[in-house]
């Protein structure tokens, strides 16, 4: 039937208006979540043309569900995926995991939604990716707008993000040093892994912050155009919590957007030819750090 009753914090009403359309069908079909489905399956190709050409894999876990934050201090890599993919809410700590879970079921018996963060981690990314020369081209740029394209995502921090705001300089920045080997590296990474929309050598930590689920139980007050009458937002289905599927699809967000400017950095019509590219250009980096 016509959804003339524009659920808030849907598309369905800016859609409804800027397509000039008398019902909100349309809208929710074309904006919903479903087609992450294929940014997913992208993903996993973006991320094999990264292994195989320089190495690079990534992580992706959930930091916090509702007020309920990450207690565990150790940080997942890309050798805990199979820990990660066995535990409800994506987290490697047992307590985490039952805090996380304890919200969302409470979420779920009050008829209501919760929303979380996701954190991205990619590993041995190489210096060098993105550029500082053109705001587009910003490798934190592009990251934060892939990000932000994923349906209720509603805030991204690169590294420390947020919490450098209320750091004073010296505190906020890392610090070049002299590494064991004699190679240069940094003392901290609260950049995470990008400054001046280039990639720095350490790990790319990308967040994302997801809203609770606009498709709420509790019926949220709405009008009906048909009629100009209030009324309440249709209710059809809905999961409680989705940042956990959140996850995999801002990893895959990150893989493509690390993909891309990979390929812009050393482009090539094969991956062996990109593999060879990428091994010159660092052969030079690796001599003058």
């Amino acid at each position: 039937r016509p959804l003339t009753r524009p659920r808030p914090g849907h598309a369905d009403l800016p859609g409804m208006l800027s397509y000039d359309l008398s019902e909100a069908r349309p809208v929710l079909e074309r904006a919903s979540a479903r087609e992450t489905a294929a940014r997913v399956a992208l993903g996993v190709l973006a991320e094999a043309l990264l292994e195989q050409v320089a190495g690079v894999r990534l992580v992706s876990h959930v930091v916090s569900v509702g007020a309920q934050g990450a207690t565990a201090s150790s940080t997942p890599t890309p050798a805990d995926e199979a820990a990660l993919c066995e535990a409800s809410m994506r987290t490697l700590d047992p307590e985490d995991n039952a805090r996380f879970e304890a919200a969302v079921d409470a979420a779920k018996q009050a008829g209501d939604t919760i929303g979380g963060v996701a954190e991205v981690i990619a590993y041995d990314v190489p210096v060098g990716l993105g550029t500082h020369v053109t705001a587009r081209e910003r490798l934190d740029a592009r990251l934060a707008a892939a990000l932000m394209s994923i349906q209720s995502v509603k805030g991204v921090e690169i590294g420390d993000g947020f919490a450098q705001a209320a750091l004073l300089g010296s505190a906020a920045h890392d610090e070049i040093v002299r590494g064991e080997d004699g190679h240069l590296t940094r003392s901290s990474n609260h950049a995470g892994g990008i400054e001046g929309g280039t990639s720095n050598g350490a790990p790319i930590v990308a967040r994302a912050a997801f809203k609770p689920i606009s498709t709420v139980p509790h019926a949220l007050r709405s009008v009906d155009l048909a009629t100009g009458e209030e009324a309440v937002g249709l209710h059809q289905r809905s999961d409680t919590c989705q940042v956990v599927p959140g996850a995999v699809i801002a990893e895959a967000e990150v893989a493509l957007v690390l993909a891309d400017a990979l390929s812009d950095h050393a482009g090539g019509r094969s991956v062996s030819e990109m593999r060879r590219n990428l091994q010159a250009y660092l052969s030079v980096v690796g001599e003058r750090a």
